[in-house]
């Protein structure tokens, strides 16, 4: 992935369209280590609105940036999107949870992929994303629209 976001046209208004239809997000692989990735992230899309549930196991019952960590997306309500910060061999199974939860859609964040959730997304007409950091995301449709 680049470090200058670049998309086109038809793909940013997808992108634009799965973000503002998004209030909740279930953020999977959540952590309470402010140098992590995902940590970044969740603080990004709080402060931007978002309604962030940090999803992790390990995790459980921690507070994160105000928020409890929950072990699964069992334990959730419905959420709009489901963002992933797992290695991609985990990401068949999660898109199977996301599906069973309802899920608008399935992002999985910069560096993973999966042609199999892929597939199994599509068979579902869950949005997916993949390979593309939100948050980079966000800010590029953020400055477009200004």
């Amino acid at each position: 992935m680049m470090d200058q976001l670049e998309l086109k046209p038809l793909e940013k208004r997808r992108l634009a369209r799965i973000l503002s239809q998004t209030k909740s997000i279930a953020l999977i692989g959540a952590s309470n280590r402010p140098e992590r990735a995902s940590y970044d992230v969740m603080q990004y899309l709080l402060t931007h609105g978002f309604d962030v549930h940090p999803v992790n196991p390990q995790l459980a019952g921690a507070v994160i940036l105000g928020k409890t960590c929950v072990s699964s997306l069992e334990e959730l309500e419905q959420v709009d999107l489901i963002n992933v910060f797992r290695r991609g061999e985990f990401a068949a199974q999660i898109t199977l949870e996301a599906i069973a939860h309802n899920a608008q859609c399935l992002w999985l964040q910069e560096g993973v992929t999966s042609t199999v959730a892929a597939e199994s997304a599509r068979e579902e007409e869950l949005d997916y994303v993949e390979d593309i950091c939100i948050k980079k995301v966000h800010k590029l449709l953020m400055h477009s629209a200004n």
